[in-house]
């Protein structure tokens, strides 16, 4: 199954509170998101199907290995861009603004390829 950039969004989102709190539900990815609840049952589903996300009998989002492999990847493109925005002057704001945006649209090559220079400076 391949993912729209929304999915993406949401596997980022459980990974990022994960890591504030080891037991994430439904509601705290709306809060997080800003979304409604039907829109994050819905997308939540759809992760499920797709073996991206378990969800516990208690309602506890965990990812996949699947899952973290694509939200680490996402984070991990997000924090690259946003950091080489601001280091060309993008207050960062608008730095995470963009990347948010750029993160779902670079190819791999060119994300190996923007990662490789910026370990050189």
């Amino acid at each position: 199954m391949q993912l729209q950039e929304s999915g993406q969004m949401y596997l980022e989102t459980i990974y990022v509170l994960t890591g504030k709190s080891d037991k994430v539900r439904a509601k705290d990815v709306c809060e997080y998101m800003g979304f409604s609840k039907p829109s994050v049952s819905r997308a939540l589903g759809l992760l499920k199907n797709g073996g991206y996300v378990e969800v516990s009998d208690e309602g506890y989002l965990t990812l996949t290995e699947e899952g973290v492999r694509v939200a680490k990847m996402i984070f991990e493109r997000h924090n690259l861009i946003t950091d080489v925005l601001i280091k060309l002057g993008v207050d960062k704001e608008t730095a995470a603004e963009d990347a948010c945006k750029m993160e779902h649209v670079i190819s791999e090559k060119t994300f190996a390829a923007l990662k490789k220079y910026i370990e050189t400076l």
